[in-house]
């Protein structure tokens, strides 16, 4: 009965911020169902690796990284066909953990913020609550990792806020962290 509660209630939070469950992309830390019908051997709960992917048996390793739940569910069926004609199954995600976003330094409510659809710098930035007064605003700084390594994406919000320099807003992804820094006294 939990897991049900806690199912629907993420399909409120998604569908309020605008997201169907079938557009929604699922990421590494993201818990999810997934279960053959007819089949009560082949239902699990998986939580998604660092490296995008879960073990499901008869199939081995999937992606899952990046994928919808119908995208992953057509995969998963294509895989058991040699051993179950006809395979239907279906994934459901049970807890989006994997779609977070760190906001640290010089801001009203620093933290770990999840995010169910796209979001920008400046939309991150007002989810921790603007800012203190002794951030250093021109100087904020989005911390990204991917498979080749760190970057770093400057973000100056006197510039955004006045309408320049807006591509620098960029769209957040899963794990990125937002360092706003104390401001210069100088």
């Amino acid at each position: 009965m939990k897991s049900i509660k806690g199912a629907l209630f993420l399909l409120v939070v998604l569908f309020a911020h605008g997201v169907r469950a079938d557009e929604y992309r699922f990421n590494a830390g993201d818990v999810i169902r997934v279960s053959v019908w007819r089949e009560d051997g082949l239902e699990r709960e998986e939580v998604i690796l660092p490296d995008g992917s879960i073990s499901f048996p008869l199939v081995g390793i999937v992606v899952a990284k990046s994928k919808s739940a119908p995208e992953l569910e057509r995969e998963i069926a294509q895989k058991l066909e040699p051993f179950i004609p006809g395979p239907v199954v279906t994934v459901e995600l049970v807890d989006a953990r994997g779609n977070i976003v760190y906001v640290l330094g010089e801001v009203n409510n620093p933290g770990a913020f999840q995010i169910s659809k796209p979001t920008t710098v400046m939309q991150a930035l007002s989810q921790a609550g603007g800012f203190t007064p002794y951030a250093g605003t021109g100087r904020i700084k989005v911390l990204r990792e991917d498979a080749t390594g760190q970057s770093v994406h400057p973000f100056n919000y006197k510039h955004v806020a006045v309408g320049e320099d807006l591509e620098s807003n960029i769209q957040l992804q899963a794990g990125d962290v937002i360092v706003v820094p104390g401001g210069s006294l100088f």
